[in-house]
């Protein structure tokens, strides 16, 4: 029953977020598991939990501005608008 409220909560939680921040949350948690399993130590977890949250704040991020590309002017300054 404890873990089935605490998926509650966790999902709940995911529910609002927006598509950095799930990615974000997803990708610590698996990197933390993944690393946790193959160092069998906290720190490889830790480490784990900080690349997969790197890499997912990534992807999430690429997913919420669809249709959008980053252009750079002459004057090396960045800017978004939709791709052409």
């Amino acid at each position: 029953m404890k873990k089935f409220v605490v998926i509650c909560a966790i999902v709940g939680a995911l529910a609002s977020c927006t598509a950095t921040e799930k990615g974000t949350a997803i990708g610590a948690a698996s990197g933390a598991i993944i690393g946790g399993a193959v160092t069998n130590k906290w720190g490889g977890a830790a480490v784990g939990a900080v690349a997969g949250g790197l890499a997912g704040a990534l992807i999430g991020r690429s997913t919420e501005r669809r249709g959008y590309c980053v252009y750079q002017d002459r004057y090396g300054r960045r800017y978004e608008a939709r791709c052409r």
